[in-house]
């Protein structure tokens, strides 16, 4: 998977799988995913976010099955408040559940992997063609439209 760069002042979504691995020290590729934003951070690249990354992240970093000890809610809210100030926060608006609905109709889905194809209607709709995602294989029928770079390194 690309380990590339984003272009000065160029834009790249974080999906909720690199977001949670930065953030919590006790998650596997936690420092892959750490020096990925760093590096992007670095790079002057503008990280952006939804509202459904968020979501998920709360799931997530409250669940059992993600953390041994997860975090409380309050712990939650606090994680959040911290990276606002470094995320800009992209709207679901009715642009992006009309391209949602057109990138569905070229790419038929089903169950959970709808969220990732709504990622990619808000990348499309907001002008971000960088994802940096765990996940490349949940969103290689789109490729051609965005750029994939993982924390992960090449097997």
């Amino acid at each position: 998977m690309k380990t590339g760069t984003v272009t000065m002042g160029g834009k790249a979504f974080v999906d909720t799988n690199v977001l949670l691995r930065a953030l919590l020290t006790d998650m596997d590729s936690h420092s892959a995913s750490d020096a990925l934003l760093k590096r992007m951070l670095h790079e002057e690249a503008e990280l952006w976010i939804n509202g459904q990354v968020i979501r998920e992240f709360i799931v997530q970093a409250t669940h059992p099955k993600t953390l041994k000890t997860p975090l409380t809610m309050a712990q939650v809210i606090d994680e959040i408040n911290k990276i606002k100030p470094i995320f800009q926060m992209a709207d679901e608006t009715q642009a992006v559940r009309d391209k949602l609905l057109d990138l569905l109709a070229e790419h038929p889905t089903q169950g959970k992997h709808v969220h990732d194809v709504n990622i990619v209607a808000t990348m499309l709709t907001n002008g971000i063609e960088v994802l940096l995602t765990i996940n490349t294989d949940d969103f290689k029928n789109f490729a051609n439209q965005i750029e994939l770079i993982s924390p992960q390194p090449e097997a």
